[in-house]
């Protein structure tokens, strides 16, 4: 299979967590959390934890604490079909193709419901023809890039397709949640919102540089399922992160790493570039010390948190599409997602 094009997508807004942590101070119900919630929320806001700026599905800060099911429905509905179609059309632009050449399209979320799922929308936003194959993917978290793409490798495999479109899309903004529990308040700080989208092929074309897919893995951990995941609460999503987060992670993206590269005989240090999906800066330092990485080699995931904060399962997308295009050097490529489930997926790229 090949990666033919690449396109994201991101809310208009960038707000800077300076101006989030001020929007913060002038909501009224902000006296109602414990002191020690107002210095967590000031702390992962106002210090150097990985993220500068997010883009956020919002026309002002303040429209964020309207916590009402109501109120995160309908952004969802207004953004994610957006989002999902400008992401999708701007990755046939890079591939130079047209919408009708598409034979399937598979659309990831987890940060709202529709029924018809979001394919419908994008289908029609996009101008895909009728008979187009339309599959939804939900409540894969962070982690459901590559399983979206392993999904888009099985019906490029089977001869059902000859070209398949891939889109994650997350409207984080639509699953605030605010109460005294540590997990909640950093995932309020660290969430931002955006799509990404790739052209996937039987086959190579010219005019972009080459990207294969050649191995992928995963590994499911139900056992840890309550770890990292979304509960429902007041009819809103609540998402639950705890302590143990970064370093399951990295656990399990090191033995993803292992099994799929053994299959595949290439050695460690023949990994030229390194896409990771980064939960934040604990999820970034916890990687460097199982991989035994320095900060140079997780610049694309760095850069991407910094600027977009932890856009959830387009994260990936857009580490990718920086080293691409900001001219990273060929030859073999790690790319890793991990996220609810627990669940953990790998996949090893030739870039030529």
């Amino acid at each position: 299979m090949f990666i033919t094009g690449l396109g994201t997508a991101l809310p208009q807004k960038r707000f800077t967590q300076a101006e989030c942590w001020k929007a913060l101070q002038a909501w009224e119900k902000l006296d109602q959390l414990k002191p020690r919630s107002r210095a967590i929320l000031k702390k992962v806001l106002l210090q150097d934890n990985g993220i500068a700026s997010r883009h956020l599905a919002l026309d002002a800060l303040s429209e964020a604490f309207v916590l009402t099911p109501e109120a995160m429905h309908t952004r969802f509905a207004r953004h994610a079909p957006l989002l999902a179609s400008q992401a999708g059309e701007r990755a046939l632009q890079n591939a130079g193709w047209q919408a009708e050449r598409i034979d399937a399209v598979i659309v990831s979320t987890c940060t709202g419901y529709l029924c018809p799922g979001l394919t419908s929308y994008v289908s029609e936003g996009m101008g895909l023809r009728p008979d187009v194959l339309a599959l939804d993917l939900v409540g894969q978290g962070c982690s459901a890039a590559l399983p979206n793409l392993r999904t888009g490798e099985a019906l490029l495999a089977s001869g059902r397709c000859r070209s398949v479109l891939s889109i994650c899309v997350e409207v984080c903004s639509a699953a605030i949640y605010l109460d005294d529990d540590p997990g909640v308040l950093i995932s309020a700080c660290l969430f931002g919102d955006g799509a990404g989208a790739a052209v996937l092929s039987a086959r190579p074309f010219p005019g972009v540089r080459l990207v294969e897919w050649k191995r992928a893995g995963s590994v499911l951990d139900p056992g840890s399922r309550d770890l990292l995941r979304f509960e429902q609460r007041r009819g809103l999503l609540r998402n639950i992160l705890t302590p143990p987060v970064p370093a399951l992670a990295a656990k399990h993206a090191q033995d993803v790493f292992r099994d799929v590269t053994t299959r595949a005989d290439v050695k460690r240090k023949e990994i030229s570039n390194w896409i990771f999906h980064a939960g934040g800066r604990d999820v970034l330092l916890a990687l460097r010390r199982q991989f035994e990485l320095d900060e140079a080699e997780l610049s694309w995931s760095a850069s991407v948190l910094r600027d977009l904060g932890n856009v959830s399962s387009p994260f990936v997308f857009h580490a990718l599409e920086r080293a691409l295009n900001r001219g990273a050097c060929g030859g073999w490529w790690w790319m890793s997602s991990f996220g609810a489930g627990f669940s953990c997926h790998g996949a090893l790229l030739e870039v030529r």
